[in-house]
């Protein structure tokens, strides 16, 4: 109470703070792709209106392949944005926390398939982890969390299913392979001797949001004014992932309308090679794990299924703007670290699949 009596103003959601070097450097990155694209875009548009019937063509193609990409997705997205916004203002980190448990090795396994309780996507995992790491969960398990909560959780699995016409197959093998490569990195990182090493030393100081959702004045507000804050920050991640899954069906597109089948029939004896495109390919995009599903089916008569798995499991777990997230929480040397074993374990995971099971898509 004020001291006229009257009760404390309601807090106002103002969103994450745009002044910070992760802000900052996040967002020149963002505009610096975001001008390429436009400028491809406008490129694009000219050479629409010319006399090239070839291009004309070529153009009309592309934009069935782009609009098909987007709206499939766009619903998923905004879904999992929903449900990310109101984890961040309805779930208490203490219910995360008893989830997760004091024990190291007990807490990468139950941490590994948490999504589940807990979908969201990798644009709002790592804030979500900070915080875990704050309130004393075991380094290990959270980054197991990390990586595979944007994987192995119902609404991606449900996006994978659409985005395949239903192939069980392709949605099972995306969560079971999300699944082990996190638990198995978990254990690495479980095995150092001071694990505490891994994050910045002054994380347990730093503020994990500016909003105060989890303050004691704001537990209790009215329902209708957490209600807006998680509406809010659903908007902020909508928007923010907004422009990379435009530039990602982009580019999928614009592949997937260039490329003759003869480039991928000369590679189908070397599905290694294919593999390895298609993870650099997840690295570059910055996709949501809601949408990439739709990219990835979109060459699904192109490429095997080992390579499609592969862009579907690398990317929520390593991209450009989550190594740019990652330094909120995590040393540089950690950060390569994670990146080498990510990207090294889901390859050679992605192998085995191949060698061993028959196409499943």
């Amino acid at each position: 109470m004020n001291n006229n009596g009257s009760p404390p103003p309601l807090p106002i959601y103002t969103g994450p703070d745009q002044n910070s070097d992760i802000e900052v450097l996040s967002s020149s990155l963002a505009v610096t792709i975001t001008i390429f694209f436009l400028v491809f875009s406008v490129l694009f548009f000219i050479l629409g209106n010319s006399q090239n019937e070839n291009f004309v063509r070529f153009l009309g193609l592309f934009s069935i392949n782009f609009v098909s990409i987007v709206l499939e997705a766009v619903p998923f997205m905004l879904i999992g944005t929903l449900i990310g916004g109101a984890i961040e203002v309805f779930v208490p980190v203490a219910i995360l926390d008893r989830f997760l448990g004091r024990g190291r090795r007990h807490g990468i396994f139950v941490a590994g398939g948490l999504g589940l309780l807990f979908p969201t996507c990798e644009c709002a995992i790592v804030p979500i982890v900070r915080r875990l790491i704050i309130k004393g969960v075991s380094i290990p398990a959270a980054i197991c969390f990390m990586l595979s909560g944007p994987i192995v959780n119902v609404i991606v699995a449900w996006s994978t299913a659409v985005a395949y016409t239903y192939n069980w197959n392709m949605v099972l093998l995306r969560v079971a392979c999300g699944y082990l490569v996190a638990v198995l990195i978990g254990l690495v990182l479980g095995c150092l001797k001071r694990p505490e090493k891994l994050i910045l030393e002054n994380v347990a100081e730093l503020s994990v949001r500016t909003c105060g959702c989890h303050g004691e004045q704001f537990q209790k507000t009215p329902v209708w004014s957490k209600l807006l804050h998680a509406l809010g920050h659903a908007r902020d991640d909508f928007l923010q992932v907004g422009k990379y899954l435009v530039i990602g069906a982009f580019i999928a597109a614009f592949i997937r309308t260039v490329t003759p089948m003869a480039s991928f029939a000369r590679l189908s004896d070397s599905p290694e090679i294919l593999i390895f495109i298609m993870m650099g390919m997840a690295v570059l995009m910055n996709l949501c794990s809601e949408a990439d599903a739709f990219i990835a089916a979109s060459f699904r008569w192109l490429l095997p299924g080992s390579a499609q798995l592969g862009f579907l499991v690398l990317g929520p777990m390593l991209d450009l703007k989550l190594m740019v997230m990652y330094l909120s929480v995590f040393r540089k040397r950690t950060i390569v670290l994670l990146s080498f074993l990510t990207f090294s374990v889901v390859y050679i995971l992605m192998l085995i699949v191949e060698t061993v099971l028959p196409p499943f898509v």
